[in-house]
Parts: C-alpha cells; sequence; structure tokens
C-alpha cells in the first residue's frame, strides 16, 4: 500500500508535470499548433490526476499497531458506539488486551455517533459445550473516546471467563 509520504511525493511531480504540460498547451495556442485541443484535454486530466493523488495523501490515514495482537473479526456493529469482535478461543490475557487495544484504534473513527461520546469494543468467543449448542461468552472491553484528542484506550477483562474458556479450550 501506498504511504502518505509517497502520495505527497507523487502529488508533487504530477504537479510539476501538470505544470510542464500547461505550458506547452498556452504555446501551442500562441504558435497555432493543430494538436491544441487535444493538448487542452490532456492538462485538464492531469490536473484531474494531480488532484486525486493530493486528495488521497490527505484523506489516508495510518493505524499503528498493537504487538501481541491477534486478528479478529468484527461480528456485530451499531455504526455508532458498540461493536462486538470474536477472537480465538486459545488466547491469552496479554494477547486479548492487545486485541481489543488493536479493535478499538481501527474501528474508532470521526463519523461515529455517541450520545456519551464513546466507543465500546466487546471481545467475545463462541463455546459449543455440547453438539448443536453455540454459547457465547463474553471475555472482556475496551473503551475509547470518540471526541477530544485523547486516544487511551481503557481495556477490562473478565479474568474468571477467560480462564473457562482457556479450559474448555484446552480439552
Amino acid at each position: 500500500m501506498l504511504s502518505i509520504h509517497q502520495l505527497v511525493t507523487d502529488a508533487q511531480w504530477f504537479g510539476y508535470a501538470t505544470l510542464a504540460m500547461l505550458a506547452i498547451t498556452i504555446a501551442a495556442w500562441i504558435f497555432q499548433w493543430g494538436v491544441r485541443f487535444r493538448l487542452v484535454g490532456v492538462t485538464s486530466f492531469m490536473g484531474v490526476l494531480t488532484a486525486g493523488f493530493f486528495a488521497l495523501s490527505l484523506g489516508l490515514h495510518d493505524r499503528p499497531s498493537i504487538p501481541n495482537a491477534l486478528r479478529f473479526t468484527r461480528v456485530y456493529d451499531t455504526g455508532a458506539n458498540q461493536v462486538v469482535v470474536t477472537v480465538p478461543p486459545k488466547i491469552t490475557a496479554e494477547q486479548l488486551q492487545a486485541t481489543l487495544q488493536q479493535a478499538a484504534v481501527d474501528l474508532a473513527s470521526p463519523g461515529r455517533l455517541s450520545a456519551d461520546g464513546t466507543l465500546t469494543v466487546r471481545a467475545r468467543v463462541v463455546l459449543h459445550p455440547a453438539p448443536g449448542v453455540s454459547q457465547p461468552v463474553y471475555l472482556g472491553q475496551a473503551q475509547r473516546s470518540l471526541t477530544g484528542p485523547t486516544q487511551t484506550v481503557e481495556v477490562t477483562i473478565d479474568a474468571a471467563r477467560l480462564a473457562e474458556v482457556q479450559a474448555a479450550s484446552a480439552t
């Protein structure tokens, strides 16, 4: 994936090329060249490409990677303030904390609306105590502010349920 720095550099070079094509187009109009109308189209298209690269460099945000975080799958999302993710059953407390932090960072966006201004991400595991029976077990949650400059994530882990899941996955 292109980085923000690469997109800014590409936008600069496209800008230089667009200015060069503009100079050629102006020369074509002054000297009455036959390709002057085509050069107007080429210059206009290069301007659109330059603006697109510049807009992409403004819109992309690199999300930090939390060490020790496992992959998660979003299974429920209100689009506002509540998200549920599923994690593998063989997860440690450290991995669960890192995964909840990663999910809170990845899923928070300015477009989410919340009455209290927080995003709550809950992690769950689905256990199968008997054939044909599924039991969701919530292991913990992370809360993150959606407003203000603070980027802290408060993680709460239910140690008893985590031990229950670890015991069930060991058998």
